[in-house]
């Protein structure tokens, strides 16, 4: 067949038969995948009780994503399934509970990249209310159901932890960042008070302090006997929430059960677990000889809004990077840090202040500015897959970098991006492939290449690590410290302690649009 058979199934009860918490919620036969003949996931079976957590482990392209979405009833384009999947509903005891308008609702899904799911012409609260009438019965009307709607909306952005929820749900997709858009996605998620949740990188693109909640808000999800499947490459947080994990690697489990993580039998296991360390204590050394100024803000300052409404993202960022530099740009969600990093490249133009690149003041907006501008300065989304088109292979679109801003022939600018495919761990074979058949991680190095190919002064990267496995993110990591060791200026907007440590020679921390903090490499 070409997806899985999924079934809501009703609550069995009575004497005799097994409790709610005995029953899987999840029951996942055979599944597999392929696409154009060649299979990405292989056999594949488990179950998922009330409470209980499974997590999806393995490196970008594994399948997690492919197998997370066919539970959600969903598939990529191209991709065909095979399998069975039955979700069990252990909440419609009570059909007139707002929980269970619709069983086959019951499953929440949270994508790896939120920008997927938020409809970018909309603001984020009509999206949130749109899922939660969904949750309502139709026989609810009129002024009741406008205020049940309001309700479940309260209670979803209180439970994903959405602060200024009176301010974000006013906004539209673009206006926030990263870390916002996870939380909204998630409220997304528990807007129906779901018994299964799947998670694709939950803590993707988040502070500590966020990442913190989110791990904490699922502990207690779990304790209220709601399931979880967890794809993800954050091992701490898979060893803190899973009771089962399963290994996967080129599509097929290479090891599972309880204690994967404690006393690993598989090699790779090994190699996931060495790697999720990041170096640690690797801090960057300052290069001796004297820099070159290669990015300098003056002033900076965004504002949102206009009237009453104006809010300040930015004000008054001042920052430089150096040729061989690397500066990290850190602080809590909705700082400011990727306002400031969309600045530098463009494509956000400030209220107030200047870019200077190469010691000379570069138009506002990209739109403006020359070829060898944007040449010198590039960017790396924290959402890679928004960032290429849908209609064409990667590979075109990462060789027009060089086409347009190089003046190169189109058979030299893709012979150089499958040079550089294989320096970024990119098989050159998958730039003829287009976006929906490549994996998170695979389209971030993607990315990566296509920036290259411009052959920047400064490379500017919004959370370029986020949704990578631990195998892959250090790969990265590597190939970044080699890029800086060889002169090229990063400017890296990043949560995760390690990797500023790992790269940065210095830190600055923005809270409330204000640089709060300037320190050299990074004290943790």
């Amino acid at each position: 067949m070409d997806r899985p058979a999924t079934t809501v199934a009703a609550p069995s009860g009575g004497s005799g038969r097994q409790g709610p918490h005995d029953r899987p919620v999840l029951i996942v036969r055979n599944f597999s995948a392929e696409v154009g003949g060649e299979p990405i996931v292989r056999p594949l079976s488990f179950e998922v009780r009330p409470g209980q957590a499974l997590a999806l482990v393995g490196e970008s392209g594994s399948g997690k994503t492919t197998t997370g979405l066919a539970i959600a009833g969903e598939h990529a384009d191209g991709v065909t399934v095979h399998g069975e999947i039955v979700i069990e509903d252990p909440g419609g005891e009570n059909p007139g509970d707002e929980r269970s308008a619709n069983a086959s609702s019951r499953v929440g899904y949270i994508p790896q990249h939120p920008a997927s799911v938020l409809a970018p012409a909309r603001r984020v609260g009509a999206v949130l209310r749109e899922a939660a009438a969904t949750h309502v019965p139709r026989g609810c009307r009129g002024r009741a159901r406008r205020e049940r709607i309001d309700r479940l909306v309260r209670r979803a952005v209180e439970r994903a932890r959405v602060g200024r929820a009176d301010v974000l749900l006013c906004r539209y997709p673009h206006e926030l960042s990263g870390g916002q858009q996870q939380r909204i996605v998630l409220a997304q998620a528990l807007v129906g008070d779901p018994a299964l949740v799947v998670a694709d990188e939950p803590t993707t693109g988040q502070d500590p302090a966020n990442r913190a909640a989110i791990v904490a808000e699922f502990e207690r999800l779990l304790s209220e006997g709601v399931a979880l499947v967890l794809l993800s490459h954050d091992l701490e947080v898979v060893r803190r929430l899973s009771s089962e994990s399963i290994v996967l690697r080129r599509g097929a489990v290479v090891e599972r059960g309880a204690r994967v993580w404690t006393a690993p039998r598989h090699e790779y296991t090994r190699q996931l677990i060495e790697a999720s360390g990041l170096g640690a204590g690797m801090s960057a050394e300052l290069p001796a000889r004297a820099r070159t100024i290669v990015v300098r803000t003056a002033g900076l300052a965004v504002q949102l809004g206009s009237g009453r409404r104006v809010t300040e993202v930015l004000r008054g960022i001042d920052v430089t990077v150096g040729d061989g530099e690397c500066v990290a740009v850190v602080g809590e969600s909705g700082a400011g840090k990727t306002t400031l990093a969309r600045c530098i490249a463009g494509l956000r133009p400030p209220s107030e202040g200047t870019v200077q690149i190469m010691g000379r003041v570069v138009a506002a907006h990209a739109a403006r500015r020359s070829a060898n501008d944007l040449a010198a300065c590039q960017y790396v989304f924290q959402d890679a897959r928004a960032s290429f088109a849908p209609f064409r292979t990667v590979g075109d679109q990462a060789a027009r970098t060089a086409v347009r801003l190089r003046g190169l022939e189109h058979r030299a600018a893709y012979a150089e991006a499958q040079e550089l495919a294989d320096r970024v761990g990119l098989g050159r074979e998958l730039l003829s492939r287009h976006v929906d058949e490549l994996s998170g991680g695979e389209l971030q190095r993607a990315a990566l290449v296509r920036a290259l190919l411009a052959r920047p002064k400064v490379l500017v990267c919004d959370e370029i690590t986020s949704g990578l496995d631990v195998v892959t993110r250090e790969h990265v990591l590597g190939l970044l410290a080699s890029l800086r060791d060889d002169g090229l200026a990063l400017l890296v907007v990043t949560h995760e302690a390690a990797v500023a440590r790992r790269l940065a020679h210095r830190v600055v921390e923005i809270a409330d649009g204000r640089v709060l903090d300037v320190r050299e490499s990074f004290s943790g």
